[in-house]
């Protein structure tokens, strides 16, 4: 049975796989009779005294030619090398599993389509929100329904800062440099304040959700910056809060999809979702509204969310070998 696997990139995402897969070891070979053995990690960085010290590498090609790995974990970020890296990975017959929503947004259609000329799998549970399983259920809990629309508050960067100015009544900018201190939010917070994760992520989740094709260029995104304090104290009074929504809906001319700050009321379901986490709605036209919630981001949500993606694939990888009741 083959098990080993490679990860690329052995930041916070790369390193939560690494934490999960070892430190639940028993729980996983328990459920699917197998576990994961990491091969290779490849990073320019060093990493002394790192237990995987040894399995370091600084060469795609030692990972891309070795027949013994069946599975390449992409969790670099950024579009290059981590597509082409991706591509050369499914095209040597290996699936690949990742949480690069860039890479997903920009090349998803792409690689899907190399991954199934090569025998593999192409996936990204972690791409859109984090922890919380959302892309598995609408392709399989949910693949009976017709998915009327999908929204949700998809960045814990901007939910944070946004939570933070109506506890504390802080302006914008008070409340970022906070969040930046927390490492809540980049040094460069660019892709979260304007909209722009979340833009990817809706994209992605209404591709899924809908069967087509949603280009997330194309996608009106307005962020969170022009927010003011006055604006926040405006919907405290009212009993309302300020979230950011990114929403993928049918309308009768067709497919609507957009990003942008919306007043909540105490009867929405994110009204209560607060500081990081994130949650998604899915309103399907027979089970009605299906609500997850969960840590959006992270070492161990997001890690977790990958290592799933990471049995699926060794479980498809070895279908013709596994024969125990004990499947992922």
């Amino acid at each position: 049975m083959k098990t080993q696997i490679a990860i690329c990139g052995y930041g916070t995402v790369g390193q939560g796989v690494r934490r999960v897969l070892t430190e639940n070891r028993k729980e996983i070979e328990e459920r699917c009779g197998f576990s994961p053995e990491i091969a290779y990690i490849l990073d320019l960085r060093d990493f002394r005294g790192d237990p995987f010290e040894d399995r370091l590498v600084r060469d795609f090609t030692e990972i891309e030619n070795d027949p013994d790995v069946a599975v390449v974990v992409e969790t670099m970020g950024g579009l290059h090398p981590a597509f082409e890296f991706t591509a050369r990975a499914l095209r040597a017959g290996k699936s690949v599993v990742t949480s690069n929503k860039a890479v997903v947004a920009e090349y998803g259609r792409e690689l899907l389509s190399i991954a199934e000329e090569s025998g593999v799998l192409y996936l990204f549970e972690a791409s859109c929100g984090g922890g919380i399983p959302i892309i598995r259920p609408l392709r399989t809990s949910l693949c009976t329904e017709r998915i009327d629309s999908i929204s949700g508050i998809l960045n814990g960067t901007t939910n944070y800062i946004l939570t933070r100015m109506a506890e504390e009544m802080v302006p914008y900018e008070q409340a970022l440099a906070e969040a930046q201190a927390k490492g809540y939010a980049e040094k460069d917070p660019t892709a979260d304040v304007e909209g722009y994760d979340a833009c990817r992520k809706i994209a992605i989740l209404g591709s899924i959700a809908f069967g087509t094709y949603i280009d997330y260029r194309t996608v009106p995104t307005e962020g969170i910056t022009k927010i003011t304090v006055e604006d926040i104290w405006d919907a405290v009074r009212k009993g309302e809060k300020y979230r950011l929504i990114a929403e993928a809906k049918q309308t009768p001319e067709g497919i609507s999809v957009s990003v942008a700050p919306r007043r909540v009321s105490e009867s929405s379901p994110f009204y209560s979702v607060n500081g990081v986490f994130n949650a998604i709605l899915v309103h399907g036209n027979m089970v009605g509204d299906v609500f997850f919630a969960g840590q959006g981001a992270g070492m161990d949500a997001t890690g977790s969310a990958v290592s799933s993606d990471v049995l699926e694939a060794l479980a498809y990888a070895n279908r013709n070998e596994i024969r125990s009741e004990k499947k992922c």
